[in-house]
């Protein structure tokens, strides 16, 4: 699953790409945004699925040559009665698609997956494997179809067995392939868990911070209410559109009631903003959201202040009490 940080980063990097001070809507920007900033991550999730594909069907082209021939020798039997004729329609139709599916998968082979930049390898690995997914679906049901057909032709039952045995054998490794498509559905499966949760952090990556970012755009202007009562002379678009990002979804948090305290917020915006920021937005940043915790939560700031005086004290009894030994040995 994303951490807390990831997903606050996420949400910073978002805010800063869609203007909301009068930029389009930011609804519009997200598809291409999370393309763009989740694209080496599915780079990987995209190579891993490949190479278990590849891994998969390892002699799938001997067995589809195996295939074809032994078909030859059926379809003219297919051939010989009207009953039988959409028996051959169906294994023509299952050979079209074997052939469709090496085609895609030679040229799935053909992608260069290494020292190739992330933008030239995830649009056509991204196309390619949806296409193979969906040649494998269209086969799984035309396998099923000729199955259960040729059960109603004892007669052809006999001499097919050649083609069944190895279209069973074929449908036995397209399930195994459909499953690495939606690896989530499949939890039992433990070879599966790589990408089942690589899968899932994408996902859940997502849905929490375009959450957060529909809760930063649908309390916009409270927010920004809350910090020109902290910074003077406040206006947005005077304020680096990072450091603006940040302040936002930091407010945002204090007025939603975050988990996590005050200050661990605060720290965590500080690295983000020495990140993605210039040189002074760590110590701006640092300034106004202390200002503005201190405005939104003054019970949580007066617990720690009182419990950092107590810890003083006790320091110096502490300390006295140790001073007082000392000096009675001494003496």
């Amino acid at each position: 699953m994303p951490s807390r940080r990831q997903i606050r980063e996420a949400v910073v990097q978002f805010l800063y790409c869609a203007d909301l001070e009068g930029g389009p809507p930011a609804a519009d920007l997200r598809e291409s945004f999370w393309n763009l900033i989740t694209e080496s991550d599915r780079r990987k999730l995209l190579t891993h699925t490949f190479r278990a594909l590849e891994h998969l069907n390892m002699g799938r082209a001997e067995r589809i040559i195996d295939l074809t021939e032994r078909s030859q020798l059926l379809l003219p039997r297919l051939s010989a009665t009207t009953a039988s004729m959409p028996l051959r329609a169906d294994l023509e139709h299952i050979l079209q698609k074997e052939s469709a599916w090496s085609v895609c998968f030679d040229r799935l082979k053909k992608i260069p997956f290494t020292e190739v930049a992330d933008d030239e390898v995830v649009p056509p690995l991204e196309a390619l494997l949806t296409d193979l997914f969906a040649l494998e679906r269209d086969l799984a049901q035309l396998r099923k179809d000729f199955l259960f057909a040729i059960e109603d032709h004892p007669a052809i039952r006999n001499h097919a067995q050649p083609v069944t045995s190895l279209i069973r054998r074929m449908e036995r490794i397209s399930d195994r392939n459909l499953m690495l498509e939606h690896p989530e559905k499949f939890p039992e499966q433990t070879d599966l868990v790589h990408l089942r949760g690589a899968k899932e952090t994408l996902t859940e990556l997502r849905r929490e911070a375009d959450a957060m970012v529909d809760h930063v755009i649908q309390h916009k202007k409270r927010i920004d209410e809350v910090l020109a009562s902290i910074i003077e002379n406040f206006a947005p678009e005077r304020i680096m559109p990072v450091d603006r990002a940040i302040l936002r979804l930091c407010t945002a948090e204090f007025l939603q009631g975050s988990s996590a305290t005050p200050k661990v917020e605060i720290n965590e915006a500080i690295d983000i903003a020495k990140k993605y920021g210039s040189e002074d937005s760590g110590r701006f940043v640092n300034g106004v959201l202390d200002a503005v915790a201190r405005k939104l939560h003054p019970h949580q700031f007066a617990t720690w202040v009182l419990i950092i005086d107590v810890s003083l004290a006790v320091s110096l009894r502490q300390t006295a009490t140790l001073s007082l030994a000392t000096m009675d040995r001494i003496f």
